[in-house]
């Protein structure tokens, strides 16, 4: 079971970096078509999403692979909205929100790593 977990979360990871590096590639390798625009980036998002789901289903703690998806998609969808000028009305909501959770992963992560 150990071994088809750590496939499993490999497998996630390197999915989850090709979508976050060269998403167009990833669309037409699964789907036969580029993916340009909003949809490079909501797949972008899926990739962070993804290598969190990796490293959540590495043995050890879930906490970390949630810190590094709440995390990593709140930097995400910032440079989204600064760099690339994509906002939509709930995309600062989102960064904030999810900075706060990670905020509060990191906070409980600390508190476990105390004892």
């Amino acid at each position: 079971m150990k071994k088809a977990l750590v496939f499993a979360a490999v497998a996630e990871i390197v999915t989850g970096l090709a979508l976050l590096t060269v998403p167009s590639m990833v669309g037409w390798l699964l789907l036969g078509q580029e993916l340009a625009g909003a949809a490079a980036s909501v797949a972008r998002v899926a990739g962070v999403a993804l290598i969190g789901l990796g490293v959540a289903c590495w043995p050890g703690p879930p906490l970390v692979g949630m810190l590094i998806y709440g995390a990593s998609v709140a930097l995400l969808l910032a440079y989204l909205g600064i760099v690339e000028r994509m906002t939509g009305i709930l995309l600062w909501p989102a960064v904030v929100l999810h900075l706060m959770l990670s905020a509060f992963l990191a906070r409980a992560a600390v508190n476990r790593t105390r004892g």
